[in-house]
């Protein structure tokens, strides 16, 4: 789509969609989540409007911090957000916390599929919390996330926090989405030598020790093991050493540590311009990660394709016909 084409599609909006478009950019709630609503429709007229919408929104997105925040159940990520969020609310900031679930299709949505989790950053007004769409797929997942995420840029808030839980490639889909993903642990040596050994290591940009309070030896000797496990690796950004940060999210004690290290991660990477190109190269990854969802779609909804499949199926299964050339025939359907 060129700059003409995303124009167009702007000015075909329709009344209704416009207002939404406004009450968006005034920062109205309401409107945000009817916005939020509508890009998560999987009807294909409401996936039209929500393009439309999108479109017309995207020159106001892109101004606020994205943070991706993943740990073991039980690290206390609710607790952590809470505190972190009223921090942020009291530093002037309005901030949107979304999910990327992959179980909530299945569950009814387990991340934030209840907000008295965060009862207190629920009821504030600068504060939007959003649960994780159920998809289906982690794909599905994270691609309405990714679009929820520049609705609330465009709708003026100034940090999108991610959560998600380490189960299987929703840490490394995160990371793909945001600006810096931050691993937040228990003072537990065992879990975290195998975060460790799970390389989720290697995409974290800051790990968080939380519950610190609990017992202070044992995270200093946690934060030693990881301090020696990053040291070990080669980081990611020749600009930025993943620090290892030590609060208890109950207390309230070291939030603003980890806020000040949020503010270090964007003065070393924005005047480089390592910060916009990671960017750069995130919107390219999600529009050839569209492309190849929307291609596996029009292959699976083909006539001649849905026609030949069964057998073709069946085939491949019994050892007659190998698994490339059954490829092959149907990929050739889609030729004609």
């Amino acid at each position: 789509m060129n700059l003409s084409e995303t124009s167009v599609l702007a000015q075909q909006l329709t009344v209704a969609d416009q207002a939404l478009v406004d009450g968006v950019l005034a920062g109205q709630r309401r409107s945000l989540a009817k916005a939020i609503t509508l890009i998560e429709s999987t009807r294909s007229d409401h996936q039209q409007r929500a393009q439309q919408v999108l479109n017309a929104l995207l020159p106001s997105t892109g101004k606020a911090i994205r943070i991706g925040i993943s740990g073991v159940p039980g690290a206390g990520k609710s607790t952590f957000i809470e505190a972190l969020g009223i921090w942020l609310i009291e530093q002037g900031k309005k901030l949107a916390v979304l999910a990327v679930d992959p179980s909530s299709s299945v569950s009814g949505g387990s991340i934030l599929g209840d907000k008295t989790r965060m009862e207190m950053l629920s009821q504030r007004e600068e504060a939007f919390i959003r649960p994780s769409p159920s998809a289906g797929s982690l794909g599905g997942v994270a691609e309405k996330t990714r679009e929820a995420m520049l609705l609330c840029e465009a709708s003026g808030y100034d940090v999108i926090i991610i959560e998600t839980v380490g189960v299987g490639q929703s840490e490394t889909t995160v990371a793909g989405m945001v600006d810096m993903f931050c691993l937040l642990q228990l003072p537990n040596a065992g879990d975290d030598l195998q975060a460790i050994k799970k390389g989720i290591v290697e995409i974290a940009d800051m790990v968080v020790i939380n519950k610190a309070d609990i017992d202070r030896q044992a995270t200093a000797v946690v934060r030693a093991q990881w301090r020696n496990a990053l040291h070990m690796l080669r980081p990611a950004s020749p600009n930025w050493a993943p620090p290892v940060i030590t609060l208890s999210a109950l207390h309230k004690e070291g939030i603003a540590d980890f806020w000040e290290q949020v503010e270090k991660f964007q003065a070393a990477l924005k005047p480089t311009g390592e910060f916009a190109a990671k960017r750069q190269h995130q919107a390219l990854s999600w529009m050839w990660q569209m492309i190849d969802s929307g291609l596996r779609q029009y292959f699976c909804h083909h006539s001649r394709v849905r026609a030949s499949l069964p057998a073709l199926t069946q085939s491949v299964e019994q050892g007659r016909t190998t698994p490339a050339a059954a490829a092959h025939a149907l990929l050739d359907y889609l030729k004609h």
